[in-house]
């Protein structure tokens, strides 16, 4: 009888999406305390999203190719620690591009093999990948909140050894995961061409990089942008904590949402909700009450938008391709727009001031509004595959 290493998967969630509750709110205060521009800190955050463009798929092919899934999770593991240390000794822009760049890469490798695993694991009991995956929320918000009490009280250097530690964390945990039988895939398989012909699937994809592309500045600069109007640390942590827990209530109310609205409506309300949200970011800074409202308008923007493109995809992508709908998704969404999203908003940031940085945010996600209302039909309510992935 096979035995679900329950704990084992948990852990490596807990601990990898700690370190983007470290990593992801606060390294940019580090950079800045190091002087350097608002355009050098969005090109050293953009190197996350460029290796998602190609990282996922190029470990997933060397996987597929030669296997060893698990080892490759692993080598993950001790490289992308390797490298962030080498942020101890580095304070100029090349040398920290470089290792941005090697940790990057090795950082897109680790996530979806880990979802591959653990879905192989669960075999035939794909519902307890809630339970398994909830760690991963609960450890961005014990990260979140307790990085930001401590910067109250540390050197912004301290974000570094919180974030070795957390990869120490990963690491080891990685060292334990067992590996599982891969599942076969579908005999049957559409031509992927015949996919991205549908006006539909076009507009979907575009709609996901404007939305991406939206986020960009609130990733990067979010927490620069509160503690430059007076938000202590531990302030910066509880608004990064709430949007997750907005986030999570989504994810517990989505099936049902799901079998009411279509998806079609499920995106427009979470695009509207973007430009709003974005609008009150830039310019509403001053309001605590409209901070919460920001954040909490996270579980619209990401969670609702995010689980119905997944949903999406699964259903216009069938068969073997779904896989290759889900890596088209993720490296124009994730990859190429919040790539675009990053480095846009580190050429404004200086010169056009939070505001209309911000700003553009919204009129990004008011394209993809556009798109999604003119070019995505119609659906029926379908529920989401599985629970997505949190502050991506």
């Amino acid at each position: 009888m096979h035995r679900l290493p329950h704990w084992r998967l948990s852990g490596y969630y807990f601990f990898y999406f700690a370190f983007i509750g470290a990593f992801s709110p606060y390294f940019g205060l580090y950079l800045q305390s190091l002087s350097f521009s608002a355009w050098d800190i969005g090109l050293l955050m953009s190197q996350m999203q460029l290796m998602r463009l190609f990282g996922p798929n190029l470990w997933g092919w060397l996987v597929d190719r030669f296997g060893h899934r698990v080892a490759v999770i692993r080598l993950a593991g001790v490289i992308g620690l390797a490298g962030f240390l080498a942020f101890f000794w580095l304070d100029r822009l090349s040398g920290m591009l470089v290792a941005m760049a090697v940790l990057a890469l090795f950082w897109s490798a680790a996530l979806p093999l880990v979802e591959t695993l653990t879905f192989d694991h669960l075999r035939e009991e794909r519902g307890r990948y809630g339970k398994i995956r909830l760690w991963g929320s609960v450890g961005f918000i014990v990260a979140v909140m307790g990085t930001g009490a401590l910067l109250d009280w540390v050197e912004p250097v301290g974000v570094l050894w919180v974030c070795v530690f957390i990869l120490a964390g990963i690491l080891g945990f990685a060292m334990v995961l067992p590996e599982a039988p891969q599942h076969a895939s579908s005999a049957n398989e559409t031509p992927i061409g015949r996919i991205l012909r549908q006006p539909r699937v076009l507009a979907l994809m575009a709609a996901c990089f404007a939305m991406s592309a939206a986020h960009g500045g609130f990733y990067v600069f979010y927490s620069i942008h509160l503690s430059g109007n007076g938000y202590a640390k531990t302030a910066v942590g509880l608004l990064w904590s709430l949007g997750v827990l907005a986030e999570i209530g989504v994810f517990l109310l989505m099936a049902r949402i799901a079998r009411r609205y279509s998806l079609r409506d499920i995106l427009l309300a979470s695009f509207a909700a973007a430009v709003l949200r974005f609008l009150l970011m830039g310019w509403m800074v001053d309001s605590v009450a409209a901070m919460v409202f920001v954040q909490l308008l996270h579980g619209l923007t990401f969670g609702a938008y995010h689980a119905s493109a997944i949903a999406a995809v699964n259903r216009w992508f069938p068969g073997k391709s779904q896989g290759r709908g889900q890596a088209l998704y993720s490296s124009l969404s994730f990859g190429a727009g919040g790539l675009v999203g990053a480095l846009v908003s580190g050429w404004t940031w200086d010169d056009w001031g939070a505001g209309w940085t911000f700003s553009l945010g919204s009129a990004f996600a008011l394209a993809g509004w556009l798109l999604v209302w003119r070019w995505v039909v119609a659906d029926a309510a379908v529920e989401p595959a599985k629970m997505p992935d949190p502050v991506q």
